[in-house]
């Protein structure tokens, strides 16, 4: 029995992942967080470093026209990018910004190959994903034939950088849920214990607030974290398969199998734990439910830290 082979006959084997298993800290809260204030004067003009594009505060909230601060960075953009159609699609910068980086709260599509992105969208349509609250479900079966295959194909020319900064500690900056179930630091600038977690904030919360994709994301790991995922990602550790077989020995993906070095670890443990509780599949995913199957929170904390920590 060849490998791929052997992967899909464990992956037949019925799990289900205990509550215990969910690493709660990659995920927003239960209950959604106190409906923000709208901008105190929504036609203050704003700008970002380094782009001559300017926008009103209410222009950063138009979902058919998310800000593009650097057009000059990237390819034409096709109009399902950068404007979607409402109701039900909006532009796909509004959450994955500009460079196709996104934010924690949802996923880097830049650098996979169209077929996969292509995959991952049928997936949404289909049901067989079905994380994020619904919204890609939406927007993807809204997408027409031509506007799925139009943003597969550019986003998957969109270059990869490094979009967070793994930090290993004992103490992190308190934070507060806000808007989009995005962690930010609290303006008085008090610590906390960190403890069996992943904390990740902006670097420049101003900035990541205005959809800037030059400003991106910190980290906080716990100390030890990245020595322990290490092994599991090279070797298993005796309880999962080398995430190197498939991904490649840098994590930098192999033809269609995606890269994951330098994602943002929370959608790192996410996804690892949509796939072990049944909320990702498709044909592609019962290949990782054996990679997955014996993971608990404490793994999945070490292969995020660990993963997010390479260069992409």
């Amino acid at each position: 029995m060849n490998f791929h082979a052997w992967l899909l006959a464990l992956a037949l084997v019925p799990t289900a992942a205990a509550a215990g298993d969910r690493p709660d800290w990659a995920f927003g809260p239960t209950t959604p967080p106190p409906t923000q204030p709208p901008p105190a004067d929504p036609d203050k003009v704003v700008t970002v470093p380094g782009s001559s594009k300017s926008y009103t505060l209410k222009q950063l909230e138009d979902p058919a026209n998310p800000p593009d601060w650097f057009p000059d960075e990237h390819p034409p953009m096709p109009s399902v990018v950068a404007h979607g159609h409402l109701p039900a699609v909006r532009a796909c910068i509004t959450c994955h910004v500009g460079n196709g980086h996104g934010h924690p709260e949802n996923s880097r599509v830049a650098g996979a190959t169209a077929a996969y992105l292509h995959r991952q969208i049928e997936a949404f349509r289909s049901g067989a994903r079905k994380e994020h609250g619904g919204n890609m479900i939406k927007i993807a079966k809204g997408m027409t034939p031509e506007e799925i295959t139009a943003a597969a194909d550019y986003l998957s020319q969109l270059k990869v950088m490094r979009w967070t900064k793994v930090v290993e500690t004992d103490t992190v900056p308190k934070t507060f849920f806000g808007r989009g179930n995005m962690r930010l630091p609290v303006t008085d600038g008090s610590t906390e214990p960190l403890g069996n977690r992943i904390i990740e904030i902006p670097e420049d919360p101003s900035r990541v607030a205005l959809r800037d994709p030059h400003a991106g994301f910190v980290s906080y790991a716990p100390k030890g974290s990245l020595v322990r995922g290490a092994e599991l990602v090279a070797t298993g550790g005796g309880k999962t398969i080398a995430c190197t077989i498939c991904h490649g020995p840098n994590l930098m993906g192999i033809g269609d199998v995606p890269s994951i070095a330098g994602r943002s670890p929370l959608n790192i443990a996410r996804q690892l734990y949509y796939m072990k509780a049944g909320e990702r599949t498709g044909p592609w995913v019962m290949l990782m439910k054996a990679a997955v199957d014996k993971l608990d929170a404490d793994d999945m904390l070490a292969i995020s830290a660990y993963v997010a920590s390479l260069g992409p």
